[in-house]
């Protein structure tokens, strides 16, 4: 009874939180609340992010004010097709020992070794360099020279794209997009907002984001999200959704006209996860249907894969998922 009254009041302390680094975040990021919320949900959830967007769009005055609302050491890869794998793990170097003369390696930490890593234009990079990365993302730690290291927690990895130069890049593989909780498509801002942000920028306005949380706080929220239960008919429908986009016998007909390859059970996984976040985060003690629903199309955009017909007809994967959520029902 005692463990489950602390979860509780955790769970109150955790959505105040949450208000508060919305509040600090609206001091220099105008309007895009959907984005700022999806980010924190991947944040507490453990995932990472694929960020989408043309240049312009404060992609990275997003994560860096989202690291200063949070007491986390920010770190940013600028990915050119000439960045080899060791620029983001780190190299060994010889060290000389004046004193005995003595030659030994050192290891120099690489910026992969921060709590948030913006890796901005990961596509511009050859698969080599990409795939050091990705390794990183998924299992918490980068070896060099046969000798393991942890990358300390919290750790979110934000990777973007942009969507509009295609030349000399290197589009991410279906394997290494599916390490991505989320896939996020950053819109233009509206009139309103877009006339608020060129009058904050062109100003002598410098606001000061406030620290909201320390790390041992933000593991202490990550551990909670995953203590929240979950009801059966939850589970059910979030795994009916993603059986859903494979093109088999079962399926309906947009997805037998338009799909190659539907997505796999770590895309389940990652539903429940978001849903999960997204109800702690709203002081809620267990998510519902319409949390599975927010998340769906951020966790599914990016592991449907389209067949021939869907180009040539311009069907895109967003248009699939919400077919598919009108169609898809307990």
């Amino acid at each position: 009874m005692e463990e489950k009254e602390k979860d509780l009041e955790t769970l109150e302390r955790f959505s105040k939180a949450i208000e508060r680094i919305d509040k600090e975040m609206s001091k220099v990021i105008v309007g895009q609340k959907d984005i700022i919320n999806q980010l924190l949900i991947a944040l507490f959830s453990r995932g990472n992010c694929l960020l989408i967007g043309v240049p312009g769009l404060a992609k990275t005055l997003m994560i860096r004010t989202l690291a200063s609302s949070m007491d986390l050491k920010f770190s940013r890869i600028q990915f050119t097709p000439d960045l080899m794998p060791s620029d983001i793990t780190g190299t060994e170097i010889i060290e000389e020992n004046i004193t005995t003369g003595s030659k030994s390696f050192k290891f120099v930490k690489g910026p992969i070794f921060a709590n948030i890593v913006l890796a901005d234009e990961i596509n511009r990079t050859p698969p080599k360099t990409q795939s050091a990365l990705l390794e990183a993302m998924q299992e918490h730690e980068v070896t060099a020279a046969g000798v393991t290291y942890k990358l300390s927690e919290p750790f979110f990895v934000l990777a973007t794209q942009n969507p509009i130069e295609q030349e000399g890049t290197y589009p991410l593989p279906e394997a290494q997009l599916d390490r991505f909780m989320f896939n996020l498509w950053l819109d233009y801002p509206k009139f309103d907002e877009e006339v608020e942000i060129v009058n904050s920028t062109t100003s002598m306005q410098n606001p000061k984001v406030e620290k909201v949380l320390n790390t041992e706080q933000i593991i202490e929220f990550q551990d909670l999200v995953r203590k929240v239960p979950v009801a059966p008919n939850v589970v059910n429908y979030a795994v009916k959704l993603v059986r859903a986009t494979r093109p088999n016998g079962e399926a309906s007909k947009i997805v037998k006209d338009y799909v190659r390859y539907g997505a796999g059970p770590r895309a389940s996984q990652y539903l429940i996860l978001g849903a999960k976040a997204r109800a702690a985060m709203q002081g809620r003690f267990t998510p519902d249907i319409d949390d599975v629903r927010a998340v769906a199309l951020p966790v599914l955009r990016h592991r449907i894969v389209t067949n021939f017909n869907a180009e040539a007809e311009n069907v895109s994967t967003a248009e699939i998922v919400e077919k598919l959520l009108e169609e898809v029902k307990l």
